[in-house]
C-alpha cells in the first residue's frame, strides 16, 4: 500500500493489535479527558453537536453505561475496526470511533472527505489527550485518516480488520463490501433509513405555553440542526387525536417560531425548497396542500399515505404530514427502512405495541421529541459494545 496517498490526522501509521475488555479503565478515564477537553474549548462550544459528543464521553455518562452493561461473560474487542464515516454528519466519525474504542477495539477511521471545523476541533482534541502517557495503548492503536477514492487503501485496511462499521447510502455500504475483510471479520452497515413523529394533537392542545415552548426546540433540535439530513430526523408527522387542525396550527407555529430566531436559511435552500413544493405540487397526487410559516418551514399535508412513504424526504424545514385516529393504521407503510419513531402525547407502552403487535419490519427506536439525534452504544437494532466484542467463554 503506498501511504503517500493517506493524510494521518491522528496517529501516524497503522494501529498496532491490542485489545481491552469492554468499558476498559483507561478507555473510560480518556473518553472523560477528552469530553474536559472539548468543553474547555471555546471554539467547540460554537458547535452544539460538538458539544452533545462531549458530553456523551463524560465521565458520568460512561461510567453508567458500564453499570449498565454489567457483564458476566468474559469479553475482549475483536482486534481492529475500520470505520467509513459519512459525509453529511459531521461529528458520526467521532462516535464510530467512541463505540469501538469502548468495545475494546483499536482503530482506523476514515474521516469524511469534506472538510468540516468539527473535525479538526475533535481530532485536535483527540491528539492533545493521547499525548498523556498513560494512553500510550490507545494512542499507537487509533489511527484518524483521510483519502481519496484510492482502493488500494481500502482494500489494505479492511484486509487488516477484524470489522468494519459503514456509514453511508445503500451503493456506498455495496461499493465497500466488494473489499474483503478476514474469514472472521463483521460487517456493521448503517444504511439509508427513514424516521418520522408520531404527534396526539389533543396533548398539544392541552400544553400551556412553556411546555409549548419547550417541545418546539426538541423538535427544531431533531430536525433543523441537520438539515434534516440525519437518519434519525424526522420527515413526517402522522397526527392522532381529535382535534387535528388546531393542533397542527399551533405547534407549527411555535416551532415556526424557534425556527426563524435560531435557523440560517441560505438563500440557495430557501429556492431548493420552494422548487421542491412546486414539483410536488404538480408531481405528487398524494399531497393535496401546502402551509407556509414563512420560508423556514412548510407543512405538506397528505391526503394518503403512499406505499413508498419513506421516499418523502424534506429538507431546512420541509414536513409532510398525515392524519389518523389510530396509529395502528398506519402499520403497513413501515418498512425495514424505517429507523426512528419519535413521539409526543402517546405512551411508549403504546408504542412498543404498535411495533410488536403488527410484527413490523422496520422501526429499530423509539424516543420522546427532542431525543432524535441522541446517538448511543444501542443504534440502529445492533447493541454496538457487544457486536464489536468477543466473548471468550470460560467453563
Amino acid at each position: 500500500m503506498n501511504e503517500s496517498k493517506i493524510t494521518w490526522i491522528v496517529g501516524n501509521s497503522v494501529p498496532k493489535y491490542i485489545v481491552f475488555e469492554p468499558y476498559a479503565d483507561v478507555v473510560c478515564s480518556f473518553l472523560g479527558d477528552l469530553s474536559q477537553n472539548l468543553l474547555k474549548n471555546k471554539t467547540a462550544v460554537q458547535y452544539p453537536d460538538i458539544i452533545s459528543f462531549a458530553y456523551f464521553c463524560r465521565k458520568a455518562n460512561i461510567h453508567k453505561k458500564k453499570e449498565n452493561f454489567a457483564e458476566q461473560k468474559i469479553r475482549l474487542g475483536r482486534g481492529i475496526i475500520f470505520h467509513i464515516a459519512p459525509s453529511n454528519v459531521p461529528v458520526n466519525f467521532a462516535f464510530s470511533y467512541v463505540f469501538g474504542l469502548l468495545a475494546g477495539n483499536g482503530n482506523i477511521v476514515r474521516v469524511p472527505s469534506k472538510e468540516y471545523p468539527h473535525i479538526e476541533i475533535i481530532c485536535s482534541a483527540v491528539n492533545q489527550v493521547l499525548e498523556d502517557p498513560k494512553y500510550a495503548e490507545i494512542k499507537v492503536s487509533t489511527a484518524f485518516v483521510r483519502y481519496g477514492h484510492e482502493d488500494e487503501v481500502t482494500e489494505y485496511f479492511s484486509s487488516i480488520s477484524q470489522g468494519r462499521i459503514i456509514w453511508g447510502g445503500d451503493s456506498a455500504i455495496a461499493y465497500i463490501r466488494k473489499f474483503s475483510l478476514p474469514p472472521r471479520g463483521i460487517d456493521i452497515a448503517f444504511s439509508d433509513r427513514y424516521s418520522f413523529a408520531v404527534i396526539d394533537s389533543d396533548a398539544v392542545l392541552k400544553a400551556d405555553e412553556k411546555e409549548m415552548e419547550r417541545v418546539a426546540y426538541a423538535f427544531y433540535n431533531d430536525t433543523y440542526l441537520m438539515d434534516q439530513n440525519a437518519c434519525s430526523s424526522p420527515q413526517l408527522v402522522v397526527w392522532t387525536g381529535n382535534h387535528y387542525h388546531e393542533a397542527q396550527q399551533r405547534f407549527w407555529n411555535a416551532v415556526s417560531a424557534v425556527a426563524e430566531k435560531k435557523y440560517t436559511l441560505q438563500p440557495v435552500s430557501a429556492i431548493d425548497k420552494f422548487m421542491k413544493l412546486c414539483i410536488e405540487a404538480i408531481e405528487k397526487p398524494s399531497v393535496m396542500g401546502v402551509t407556509r410559516y414563512g420560508n423556514v418551514l412548510y407543512a405538506a399535508d397528505l391526503r394518503e399515505l403512499p406505499d413508498d412513504a419513506d421516499k418523502l424526504r424534506g429538507t431546512c424545514g420541509y414536513f409532510y404530514q398525515y392524519l389518523c385516529k389510530d396509529i395502528d393504521a398506519i402499520f403497513r407503510m413501515v418498512n425495514e427502512k424505517y429507523q426512528t419513531l419519535v413521539y409526543y402525547g402517546l405512551s411508549p407502552i403504546q408504542l412498543s405495541e404498535f411495533v410488536v403487535n403488527n410484527q413490523l419490519r422496520g422501526i429499530d427506536r423509539i424516543v420522546p421529541v427532542g431525543q432524535a439525534l441522541d446517538i448511543d452504544v444501542i443504534w440502529d437494532g445492533y447493541d454496538l459494545v457487544r457486536t464489536l466484542s468477543r466473548i471468550v467463554d470460560v467453563r
